[in-house]
């Protein structure tokens, strides 16, 4: 073999097989922080283009007493009409992300807060816990697929 061929085998090698390997004690910490910049942004309400693009475009979001919102565009216009109701807030906090083994997919427990209004049209603060599974997408970003909720117990 050729000293070309053998350093062309070499770099087919290292491209194919000599990625980093996946670190979750160094990717855990930037999903927690990406995670709480969109709580951030979802309790401060303004900017909903922005709130929606934590979520990708094949995500689910599955909230009490709520039909189940699969895709952006549904997304986008339970956030919106969330977002116009008066009183309304949320926010949440994740923990422990768990990644799968190749690193391109995570889930995290989270307590959330969400005021709204009730029958009587006076606001109420519900206490719920949830999960999110994230995505690390072609793009190396993290994105929600499936953010699911519940009330936790004594609402």
């Amino acid at each position: 073999m050729a000293k070309w061929q053998v350093g062309a085998t070499i770099l087919v090698l290292c491209v194919g097989g000599c990625s980093e390997p996946f670190d979750a004690s160094t990717e855990g910490p930037k999903l927690l922080q990406r995670d709480a910049e969109w709580a951030q942004l979802a309790s401060e309400g303004k900017d909903i283009d922005k709130i929606v693009s934590y979520w990708s475009d094949d995500a689910v979001v599955i909230e009490p007493h709520q039909p189940i919102y699969a895709g952006k565009a549904a997304i986008r216009a339970y956030v919106e009409s969330s977002l116009k109701t008066p009183g309304f807030k949320i926010h949440w906090v994740s923990a422990r992300p768990v990644f799968s083994p190749d690193g391109m997919m995570a889930w995290m427990p989270g307590t959330d807060e969400m005021t709204v209004p009730n029958a009587n049209g006076q606001t109420i603060t519900l206490r719920m816990r949830g999960v999110s599974i994230w995505r690390r997408d072609a793009d190396g970003v993290w994105r929600c697929v499936v953010d699911m909720a519940n009330e936790a117990p004594g609402n």
